[in-house]
């Protein structure tokens, strides 16, 4: 069993920040690639950061604005959001793939607005 915990989420004015943070524990073997993804009410989950073999793929609507970042002594990856817009609102899902599987996040909300 692989679990992972997220943490940060929260409401934020327009032009504001917010990390995220999750911890993967359990029989997680092998990490090859982690992430985040989110969803939008009415819309579908769509890739935000990936970080796989040292290289971060964003999103083109996050690049400049968002930051992923992971600790392999802690199983964590964290995503520093700045700059944030309401287009941004959405439940965040933390990602991890290794070498039996996908394994997923319970998701945070994010929400921005004035």
């Amino acid at each position: 069993q692989v679990q992972l915990v997220e943490s940060g989420g929260g409401l934020v004015q327009p032009g504001g920040s917010l990390r995220l943070s999750c911890a993967a524990s359990g029989s997680i073997f092998s990490i090859n690639a982690m992430g985040w993804y989110r969803q939008a009410p009415g819309k579908q989950r769509e890739l935000v950061a990936r970080i796989t073999s040292g290289r971060v793929n964003y999103a083109d609507s996050v690049k400049g604005r968002f930051s992923a970042s992971r600790d392999n002594a802690k199983n964590t990856v964290y995503l520093q959001m700045n700059s944030l817009k309401p287009e941004d609102t959405a439940v965040y899902y933390c990602h991890v793939a290794d070498y039996y599987g996908n394994y997923w996040g319970q998701g945070t909300q994010v929400t921005v607005s004035s």
